[in-house]
């Protein structure tokens, strides 16, 4: 099984979700099981990066954040043996982004670029009105969303597995916490707590 981080908007491998899950990688003796890429600002050449990655592998399970959920709800669609923990993910980001156009800066590397409507279509090109595969997605979600709001996720991934907590914020407070349950998810061994 290889594990396919998938970090979000304006952000990196060395986000902290990032940096949680190459710690513990390489805390187990497991390095080598994980990707963490640094992506592309352009949607199509981000999921294009990915999909590399995905056709490495005969099993994987990805982790994305924010932006990172949609490409990985994208991945998890496109890909019958690919699951996918969905961590407060962007559900439509083509009609979220659009209200930030313009100059943009990541917040890790530093490189500068112009977000563009044409971002905006390569987003909704990539975007399912409806999932046809839920059964591969675990959707982690934070109440205290400040950036998205939580319901969206709620009731887009409605047939999905979901753990919803109240509190929290957009980069899921106590993440390193959930690392049992993304290892029992991939081996399937995880089982919602009410049922």
């Amino acid at each position: 099984m290889h594990f396919l981080y998938i970090h979000g908007f304006n952000s990196s491998p060395e986000s902290l979700k990032g940096q949680q899950l190459i710690h513990h990688f390489e805390s187990i003796g497991r390095a080598s099981q994980l990707s963490v890429p640094a992506l592309s600002h352009w949607p199509e050449e981000a999921m294009q990066q990915l999909e590399s990655i995905v056709q490495q592998h005969d099993e994987l399970l990805l982790i994305g954040s924010s932006l990172g959920g949609f490409y990985a709800t994208c991945l998890s669609e496109r890909y019958a043996h690919v699951k996918a923990i969905l961590v407060n993910p962007a559900v439509a980001p083509h009609t979220l982004l659009g209200a930030l156009l313009g100059p943009q800066k990541n917040f890790y590397s530093g490189e500068e670029y112009e977000l563009t409507l044409e971002h905006m279509a390569q987003l909704e090109r990539l975007y399912y009105p409806q999932l046809t595969y839920p059964e591969r997605l675990l959707l982690m979600q934070q109440e205290g969303d400040e950036t998205l709001d939580y319901r969206e996720a709620v009731s887009y991934y409605s047939e999905s597995s979901q753990i919803v907590q109240p509190g929290g914020h957009h980069g899921f407070e106590n993440f390193e916490s959930m690392l049992p349950t993304i290892f029992a998810f991939a081996e399937n061994r995880w089982q919602p707590e009410n049922g």
